[in-house]
């Protein structure tokens, strides 16, 4: 199963840290099959507001992408961007190929039904 490492980044400044950051995080995604899925650019709001920018980052699985984040190689590196961006990141767990959302529907109606209707 996939997953993917999701970063929220605000505040944005161009510094010599971050462009360090930046030529050097390649590196510590490749042992652990990591690659960028986004990198940043503005994304079209199309609903509500999304300040600041987006990186999407993808792995084999939970277990790399864990590993990835914990690794010497990548702790040596975040001062780097987070001494100078704010942001969130997240290590969320993708679904599968077969994944079917009204199952998920369904599972959550069976849920309520089980405890009374959802609240408003």
């Amino acid at each position: 199963m996939p997953a993917y490492g999701f970063a929220h980044l605000r505040g944005r400044r161009n510094h010599l840290d971050v462009i360090e950051y930046l030529e050097s995080i390649q590196a510590t995604l490749d042992p652990f099959a990591g690659r960028f899925v986004i990198h940043g650019p503005p994304a079209e709001v199309v609903e509500g507001e999304r300040p600041g920018s987006m990186v999407l980052s993808e792995f084999p699985g939970l277990a790399r992408a864990r590993a990835w984040y914990g690794s010497p190689a990548y702790r040596a590196i975040l001062r780097l961007r987070t001494d100078h961006i704010e942001g969130d990141l997240l290590l969320i767990e993708g679904v599968g190929p077969d994944h079917d959302p009204a199952e998920r529907a369904r599972t959550l109606r069976a849920q309520a039904g089980a405890s009374g209707p959802p609240a408003p």
